[in-house]
């Protein structure tokens, strides 16, 4: 149980933290697309009898790779371009899943995800997450920070904005793929985005809003599980739930709110 609160807390700080990225900059659909992808990976793993953790990881950082090329060759908007990814990668998926022998419980792990069945090989790889997101964050914080309000002006202010960009969408398919054992491939995403839309409702500060959201993502999980042992309920739906429940009462309780005029 206590290698279970461990991992949920690696998962919470390194979902949220890229989360706060991904909410800033609207592309929030990049989460779905990438767990998908990583899912898909996850699967091809387990048919092919390798190791699935690999060709997750790779599935996942090489769809955030795709993205650009393909949008700027395509000449399609972000939204489209994530969108044709999830798509493929959700039909691969699902001719995978079809494909496996047996029960296919192994596969449908990944699709569901079991906090209480990490392994010592998912939390070094969820602390080397943590790890690479807080130092990049760290490090390179004045870049990002300008990236993600407006990657036009930082551009013309020289600024690698372009390359900030690429770094978070790798960063973002690297917390999936170390998140979807724990979380689920359907359900990473939720904790990705409710823990960090939460923050910013929170604070207009962005190392405020780290904070924020890497708090919520841990007493989410904290939550979750909790409840999940007390009731015997699927741990990763009452992680996403109570996620949720975060969401609405900082939406609730945010000092952004505006009365509407009668």
């Amino acid at each position: 149980m206590r290698q279970a609160f461990f991992a949920a807390t690696l998962a919470g700080i390194a979902c949220s933290a890229v989360g706060v990225l991904i909410v800033i900059m609207r592309i929030s659909f990049i989460g779905v697309c990438l767990s998908h992808a990583a899912f898909a990976g996850a699967l091809l793993g387990v048919l092919l009898g390798l190791p699935p953790l690999p060709l997750s990881l790779a599935a996942g950082i090489g769809a955030a790779g795709l993205l650009g090329p393909l949008a700027r060759r395509g000449r399609l908007s972000p939204d489209a371009t994530m969108g044709i990814l999830f798509s493929v990668t959700l039909g691969v998926s699902f001719l995978i899943l079809g494909l496996l022998p047996g029960s296919r419980a192994e596969g449908l792990q990944f699709l569901w995800g079991s906090v209480l069945s990490v392994g010592r090989q998912d939390i070094l790889l969820l602390s080397g997450i943590v790890f690479l997101t807080v130092v990049l964050t760290v490090v390179f914080f004045k870049e990002i920070h300008a990236t993600v309000f407006s990657q036009e002006l930082a551009a013309a202010s020289g600024l690698p904005a372009g390359t900030v960009l690429y770094g978070v969408l790798m960063v973002a398919g690297a917390a999936v793929v170390g998140s979807l054992k724990a979380v689920g491939g359907l359900l990473v995403f939720s904790l990705m985005i409710n823990p960090a839309a939460a923050a910013y409702q929170c604070s207009y500060r962005l190392s405020r809003i780290f904070l924020l959201a890497a708090v919520f993502g841990v007493v989410s999980a904290w939550a979750g599980i909790a409840v999940s042992c007390a009731w015997n309920l699927p741990t990763g739906a009452c992680i996403i739930l109570a996620s949720s429940a975060i969401f609405l009462l900082a939406l609730w309780l945010s000092p952004k709110r505006r009365r509407v005029p009668r």
